[in-house]
Parts: structure tokens; sequence; C-alpha cells
């Protein structure tokens, strides 16, 4: 076999392995911290099994979430948690929820991250979805270490961020997402 021939093979090899990789963990939530939720056992559904159904429902814990790790350290207690105000964002946090996304001009994975999140926003009472341009928000962008547009974060009613993504989220795992914030409110 020639040497071109080897070249070749590895490096289709290696990109079929990179793309693996990438979508693996691509658009999937991960917890900023573990999420606690007072007086209730965690939900042990994956967010593939969300349904519309489930989604109106969040606030009563129908549909869990996966929190891979912490990505800052784990954080016993609420008031540790980074929290964000409506004057951070420039528009009112969400009564529930909010899904603050992070885009920039050219990103075709944030205009469909903006049609998933629009939708998720109007099935479930309470939930606002942000839009930020990161490029006009450098200052947030640099505190809350976000590398790459579409981000999206989710936030408690309190602005607590509870968990993020990088990348175009599922509406399974957006609505998931929403669960967790949601039983954080105090009952």
């Amino acid at each position: 076999m020639s040497p071109g021939i080897i070249v070749l093979i590895g490096a289709v090899v290696i990109g079929v392995a990179l793309s693996v990789f990438k979508s693996r963990f691509d658009g999937r939530f991960r917890g900023t911290r573990p999420v606690k939720v007072a007086g209730r056992a965690e939900v042990q559904e994956t967010a593939t099994q969300a349904t519309p159904d489930q989604a109106a429902q969040v606030g009563a814990a129908q549909v869990g979430t996966e929190h891979v790790g912490a990505a800052r350290g784990t954080a016993d207690h609420d008031d540790d948690a980074e929290r964000l105000t409506a004057g951070d964002i420039g528009e009112e946090l969400g009564e529930r929820a909010t899904l603050l996304q992070f885009s920039s001009a050219f990103c075709a994975p944030c205009r469909a991250t903006r049609r998933t999140l629009a939708e998720v926003e109007s099935m479930v009472e309470g939930v606002r979805h942000v839009e930020l341009d990161a490029e006009s928000h450098l200052d947030l962008v640099r505190r809350l270490d976000i590398l790459r547009t579409p981000t999206v974060l989710v936030l408690d009613a309190t602005g607590a961020i509870v968990t993020r993504a990088s990348g175009q989220p599922r509406k399974p795992d957006v609505i998931a997402a929403l669960g967790a914030a949601v039983d954080r409110q105090p009952h």
C-alpha cells in the first residue's frame, strides 16, 4: 500500500472520530453545579422522553435532566451560584425561568436555536427567552466564560445559572433543563 493511501485512511479515521466526539457533546446541557431540588427525589426520566404535555407540567417535576458534572466546582448552597439580573441582560427575567441565548450575526445554528427556544417559551408558562448578541455584550461574555455561539444559559426565577449548553440544543434537552430550573423555586 502506498504512503498516500495510508495518510488518506488516517485522515478519514481522524475526521470520523472528531465528528463523533463533537456530536456527542455539542448542544448538550451541562450543570454549572449540582442542582438541589428541595424536598423532591430526582426524576430519572431522560430528556429524550419529554413530550409537550410534560413540558406543560415542568413545575410538577415531570421532566428530569442529566448533569454531567460541575464546570466550576460543586456548590451545596444556592448563595454560591452566579446570578444575573435584569440589568445584566437588559430585559426582565422570566417569572419561573429564563432561557438566555448568546448569538452572533453570522451563526446559522443560532437561528435554529432561536426557533427552538421560542417554541419552548410558548409551551411553558412563565418562561422567557432572551437573546443577546455576544459581540455587543463582551463584558458579560467574558464574565460568564462564553466561548462559542450559540450558548444557552438556563436561569431560575432568581437569575441563578442552573445549567448551560454550547451549540444547538435539542428541544427535549431544553425542556428537561427547564425542569431543573423550575424545581429550584421556593415552595
